[in-house]
């Protein structure tokens, strides 16, 4: 499924502070476009459950997005797949997802980036622009030099991901970024909201 190459925040759930069903709450309410459901250590079951009970809050009010499990993106009813590097390949997801399904990959390196583009996927991630300790094994920090560069190869929408908060976002948007994710930035606070409004804040600025 082709998305928009601009929609500004994009939206993981991982651990929150205030729990799953309520951060998918403020999400939605914040009209934050995509929300992605991640749960690296959960068992399918418990991740399956959990799936179940955010389709009902998310509807249609944002697009829902299943972290690495393709078989709990479609029995629960989510809108794609996000796969990682070492997850199930993406012609595998496109199978057993049809063709209307988005499916998002993630990139660590420009060449990376330039074969993730070539199966047309809906969108990118691009990163660690930062480091990030929201992985047990964190991929190489690229920084907003090797930001630039990924997105200069870059032909589909990326989001740029990684230890982005409040402080380091300028930069990242100075970089060419269009599309951000805060995970641990919004996920570690109790006022999720109140983040989301001070990262777009930064954003709309950037762009007068």
């Amino acid at each position: 499924m082709k998305i928009e190459t601009r929609f500004g925040l994009y939206g993981i759930l991982t651990n929150p502070v205030v729990g799953y069903e309520r951060l998918a709450e403020v999400m939605t309410a914040k009209k934050v476009r995509f929300v992605q459901l991640r749960m690296k250590d959960a068992p399918p079951d418990e991740v399956f459950e959990t799936a179940v009970r955010l389709r009902r809050i998310i509807g249609g009010h944002s697009l829902f997005i299943v972290n690495d499990f393709i078989d709990v993106a479609k029995e629960a009813g989510a809108d794609g797949v996000h796969l990682g590097q070492d997850d199930p390949p993406f012609e595998a997801a496109r199978a057993a997802l049809g063709p209307e399904a988005i499916i998002g990959l993630s990139t660590h390196n420009p060449r990376q980036t330039a074969s993730a583009c070539a199966l047309d996927p809906s969108y990118i991630g691009v990163g660690p622009v930062f480091a990030t300790p929201t992985k047990k094994q964190p991929d190489p920090v690229i920084g907003t030099g090797g930001l630039r560069r990924m997105l200069d190869v870059a032909t589909v929408a990326a989001v740029a991901l990684g230890g982005i908060d409040l402080e380091n976002l300028g930069s990242v948007l100075a970089a060419g970024a269009e599309n951000v994710c805060a995970v641990r930035y919004i996920n570690a606070s109790a006022d999720p909201g109140g983040r989301i409004d001070e990262l777009r804040a930064v954003m709309e600025a950037s762009e007068r």
